[in-house]
């Protein structure tokens, strides 16, 4: 009976740390392949044939891979606190359970995909399989996170008919920045080890393809951000438009980086903060998507569970 039966501190906390891991994950991967420490353990599951663990003699690169992997163990500890804060709700709040569920689900399949590319002697399209899942579970944690701070879907809209078809559009031009960019990167010096093949596509020419989604992406945000502002009113218009500031701000600050990184030869910390970025504007265009509802308190025939959340909130 410790669990909760509606959304409080806790379980808020559990949303935001599920979100806040799968991002970190990515960040941490990225230094494992940035620093050449792919094959930093040869081996899975094991990081040798011997040994769960790195040993002296693997160095640096045993001590970052290794982390790396000991960080996925973090994951399900995360992904199992919140199952536990929302299974009570499975009658009233279902799509907290089913999202927690899936985001569960999605950790060890990571795992398993991470040891394929180690098995797989870092194949290129495998660890570009291994981010793109990343990016989903990113997505699959904003939207749990966003469930979990407004409360259940409804059918009353708070923004336009052009607005709301406009942001899936924008999620599916990421989604293409995402996919070229990957194939970018397979293509370039960070193999993750100095063994590892690269996909032997034309390098230049793909990061003058991965430029002009990530242009689209950008003028598809200043597009959305502008009619977001022609609506005024409910919480729920002004979540949007905070969500929209920031997802345009991050978006230049990406595209920003990206030149960078591509005039400056591919400095390493540049490429990981670009690889973070790109999961952050996942998060924020899932988030934007689902703002486009109106909030359930506001909405006709509020549930009686959000109306004693929003009275516990309250008090």
């Amino acid at each position: 009976m410790w669990l909760p039966d509606r959304v409080i501190g806790r379980v808020r906390f559990f949303a935001w740390a599920s979100l806040v891991s799968q991002i970190l994950i990515i960040g941490t991967g990225g230094a494992v392949r940035l620093t050449g420490s792919g094959l930093g353990c040869p081996t899975w599951p094991r990081c040798t044939e011997e040994s769960f663990v790195s040993t002296p003699e693997m160095g640096f690169h045993g001590i970052i891979e290794f982390g790396n992997r000991l960080l996925t163990f973090l994951l399900i500890i995360i992904a199992i606190g919140m199952f536990l804060m929302v299974v009570r709700m499975r009658k009233e709040r279902p799509e907290l359970l089913r999202l927690s569920v899936a985001l569960g689900l999605g950790i060890p399949a990571q795992a398993v995909l991470g040891g394929i590319t180690v098995l797989t002697n870092l194949n290129p399209y495998v660890v570009g399989l291994h981010y793109l899942l990343s990016a989903v579970l990113v997505g699959l944690a904003a939207w749990l996170l966003y469930r979990v701070r407004v409360g259940p879907a409804t059918g009353v809209r708070s923004a336009s008919p052009l607005l709301a078809g406009l942001l899936p559009v924008l999620l599916g031009v990421l989604g293409v920045s995402i996919v070229v960019g990957i194939l970018t990167t397979g293509s370039g010096p960070h193999a993750g080890d100095g063994g590892a093949a690269r996909n032997y596509l034309d390098s230049e020419l793909l990061q003058h393809l991965h430029s002009w989604p990530s242009y689209v992406v950008f003028g598809l945000t200043l597009l959305a951000t502008a009619l977001a502002f022609r609506r005024h009113g409910s919480p729920s218009q002004m979540r949007l438009r905070r969500t929209l500031v920031g997802l345009t701000t991050m978006t230049l600050v990406q595209i920003s980086v990206g030149l960078y990184q591509a005039r400056n030869g591919l400095p390493e910390l540049a490429v990981g903060i670009h690889m973070v970025l790109a999961a952050v504007l996942v998060a924020l265009s899932v988030t934007a998507i689902f703002s486009t509802r109106e909030d359930p308190e506001l909405a006709p025939a509020a549930g009686p569970l959000r109306q004693r959340e929003t009275a516990a909130s309250n008090s």
